[in-house]
């Protein structure tokens, strides 16, 4: 529709500058000889005289020789060949389908254009590093725009610093002259002292006092005792959306004799992904029902003798083994450095990853990438709160490899839990084995990537809705990875393009990466709202159909998002319809309208577009809500973002007003722009039942349709501290049965509409 095929793959032209054009030397003068200057010979003898002469005629004929022997010389130059045009553009042809050919290709490629095989081997080792050094300087114009972006951003920030005043005082926030070393040392003190005070006090009341107490957790103040019903599983205690808590593992450092431990298991562990990743049968074996590879868990224990020795495998862990393979619009540096820096591995899957950090760095590696190897935390969601989070510290190491003169990258996970004994572990038990992937440049700047995942998950129910997807691998699968990795890869790429057409009132390429970006926010704030994530408790509505309705409370008052008291409802629901046609319908601003509880009964016009992808569904949309009490000076706009692969489709919305738009399209920082995002989150889904026709392989019967996950978020009181009352929770309760039953009414109307055309063609 927008020509997204053709700009995406545009952009990784060819430009070949030849070395000897830049590095030929211009200044050559072969006849220029430098004659020193002799002094006047003295008196001689008239015998000694003519003992010289012999002697003269002797050196000069062998001058002579010497002369003779230096002027041939040149003339025994090499000469080069030079490659026809013919030669040279069929070349480049084999190139770009097969960058690296064997020697029966060389061979059949030097008969057919007159060469030489040993030319034909140079020229594509010549051409291969043409392209690693063309892509080497482009990769490093773009960092040096990223240095000089951060730069300035340090230099505002200083400035910044220098402004901020202490709200109690009036006065700066730390006082001249005072450093950070000098503060803690004041703290250790103040320390002290507290417990000398404390060990007094504890004399006169007859009870020891604790120094430092355990920080209780801030209240919602969710007024929800009317619901007695709550998670059959055990949650941990509510906390705030904006202060998120980790593991609490906050002495887990690694000491220097535990640091050469982990070494030793980062190239076991390499070792292993590699022969996973490039091994067939028997360790993989292919079911001929479902197309998908399993792992044989008896070849791969004889294969692999993990070197700590885990615990043996019962039946209270499930093993969860998949691999996939893609080819992704990224080159390999570009991948590798989102994978080691933990804020772009959250913004590259932000429906995987809500939360990541780095917590060690124990080696740098060399340039901060090969060798790498670090020590980090991160939490695995699905987007629905029925589905419990999967939290993990782990080890990762990244290195580049050359194997069969094929160069690749190998990023590596592997757990730490096997040497350090004081790891807290997380709810439900989660052990990430050695998992990965493998990284291999392709032409025009695309990379292969090979993916395996394989993981151990402490057994526990899950909600029935869910249970076939997360036990199925679908939920956090190699397959899921990696399509969620090929669309963000798309759309890095439409963001840095300058020759894609957009459509609207856009009025520069910045101004469109600007809404993109804040697009992307408004993503991830979707994602991590409507999950479980961040110990986030969610409380169980009784009258819900098949108990699938959870809300849950959120006090914000960070820039972002509107400030007070937060009121979310989350909705999951099986639909017989494919996961497209549900897709289409809800990305569709002209059908969505039809759905008056997401419209009110209000027309959308679509103002600008963005297209982000090969397919038409992934784009940004900037539409107007067309209401009667809109007028010149107050203009009503909606934020959207439709995206989809294989595993799965989103649809983001939220309203913004012009100002924000006209703020975030003139280069200004858009994370202050408010947004309260709502959305659909729609996966394919196989319901399996265990009555009717069924299925040979497992004994159950088997429909194919699809999860629909509706996120709603209302702001319920400005005032963060107020209290939730019955009516708000009855209302979006309401507002959210509404909205999936009208759904399910638009896709039936649908469904019946396109069989009647059918029949209608057939009896014509």
């Amino acid at each position: 529709m927008y020509a997204d095929c053709e700009a995406i793959s545009s952009m990784g032209g060819n430009m070949v500058v030849s070395s000897e054009t830049l590095f030929t030397s211009t200044f050559q003068n072969p006849n220029f000889t430098y004659l020193p200057l002799e002094p006047l010979p003295p008196m001689i003898t008239k015998e000694e005289n003519g003992s010289l002469l012999r002697g003269k005629e002797e050196m000069k004929s062998g001058s002579e020789s010497e002369l003779q022997e230096t002027t041939e010389q040149p003339l025994k130059k090499k000469r080069y060949h030079r490659h026809t045009a013919h030669q040279i553009q069929e070349l480049e042809a084999v190139f770009k389908e097969c960058p690296h050919p064997d020697d029966k290709q060389r061979m059949k490629l030097s008969q057919e254009l007159g060469l030489k095989p040993r030319q034909v081997k140079f020229w594509f080792q010549n051409r291969r590093t043409q392209m690693k050094a063309q892509q080497d300087r482009s990769e490093n114009v773009i960092l040096r725009a990223e240095n000089d972006s951060l730069k300035s951003e340090f230099y505002r920030l200083q400035a910044e610093l220098s402004k901020l005043v202490c709200p109690n005082c009036g006065g700066p926030p730390v006082p001249g002259g005072v450093s950070f070393d000098e503060l803690r040392i004041e703290n250790a003190r103040l320390g002290e002292e507290l417990e000398r005070v404390c060990a007094i006090a504890s004399r006169y009341i007859g009870r020891p006092i604790q120094t430092m107490g355990e920080l209780m957790p801030p209240s919602l103040e969710l007024d929800m005792n009317i619901y007695p019903r709550q998670f059959l599983e055990p949650m941990p205690p509510p906390i705030l959306s904006e202060t998120p808590s980790y593991l609490d593992n906050n002495n887990l450092i690694l000491m220097e004799e535990e640091k050469t431990i982990a070494m030793e298991l980062a190239m076991s562990a390499t070792d292993e992904l590699v022969k996973m990743c490039r091994t067939n049968e028997p360790l993989w074996v292919r079911n001929n029902k479902t197309g998908k590879e399993v792992l044989n868990l008896d070849e791969h224990s004889r294969m692999f003798h993990w070197p700590l020795n885990l615990k043996q495998r019962s039946s209270e862990f499930r093993t969860e083994a998949s691999r996939d393979s893609s080819v992704v619009i990224m080159n390999s540096i570009t991948l590798v450095d989102a994978f080691v820096n933990a804020h772009k591995w959250m913004e590259l899957f932000p429906s995987i990853v809500a939360r990541a950090k780095c917590v060690q760095v124990i080696s740098q590696g060399v340039s901060g990438t090969n060798g790498c190897l670090q020590l980090m935390y991160a939490e695995l969601h699905v987007l629905s709160p029925l589905v419990p989070t999967r939290e993990a510290y782990f080890l990762r190491y990244c290195q580049q490899q050359n194997v069969e003169d094929e160069t690749y990258w190998a990023i590596v996970d592997f757990p730490l839990d096997g040497f350090h004994n004081s790891l807290q572990t997380s709810f439900p038990l989660y052990k990430r084995r050695p998992s990965g992937c493998l990284i291999q440049d392709m032409p025009n700047g695309y990379s292969r990537v090979t993916w395996v995942e394989h993981a151990e998950i402490e057994e526990k129910p899950i909600h029935q809705i869910f249970s076939h997807f997360v036990h199925s691998g679908m939920a956090f699968g190699a397959n899921r990875w990696l399509a969620v990795l090929e669309r963000q890869c798309e759309r890095v790429a439409s963001l840095m393009a300058t020759n894609i057409p957009d459509i609207g009132v856009i009025p520069s390429p910045e101004a469109r990466k600007n809404l993109m970006r804040l697009s992307q926010r408004m993503i991830r704030t979707f994602c991590v709202n409507i999950s479980s994530c961040s110990g986030q408790v969610w409380t169980a509505v009784p009258d819900s159909t098949d108990d699938t309705v959870r809300i849950t409370t959120r006090k914000v008052s960070e820039a972002g998002q509107p400030n007070g008291l937060i009121l979310c409802a989350v909705s999951t629901t099986w639909l017989p319809y494919p996961h497209h046609h549900v897709f289409d319908l809800l990305r569709d601003e002209r059908r969505r309208a039809q759905l008056e509880v997401l419209s009110n009964g209000n027309a959308l016009h679509e103002v600008a577009h963005i297209a982000n992808g090969s397919h038409p569904g992934n784009c940004i949309s900037l539409l107007r809500i067309n209401v009667s009490s809109n007028s010149s000076q107050h203009v009503d706009l909606m934020l959207q973002e439709s995206c989809t692969n294989k595993s799965g489709s989103l649809v983001v919305y939220s309203t913004v007003d012009v100002d924000s738009v006209q703020l975030a399209m003139s280069g200004e920082d858009p994370s202050c722009i408010p947004l309260l995002p709502l959305g659909f989150f729609i996966t394919p889904m196989e319901l399996v039942n265990d009555g009717g026709c069924k299925d040979e392989a497992n004994g159950h019967n088997i429909t194919t349709g699809s999860l629909l996950t509706v996120g709603l978020q209302v702001l319920a009181s400005t005032i963060p501290s107020a209290k939730i009352n019955l009516s708000s929770i009855a209302a979006i309760n309401n507002h959210l049965c509404t909205t999936v039953q009208q759904i399910s009414s638009a896709l039936s109307s649908n469904c019946i509409g396109s069989c009647n055309e059918g029949d209608n063609g057939k009896e014509k």
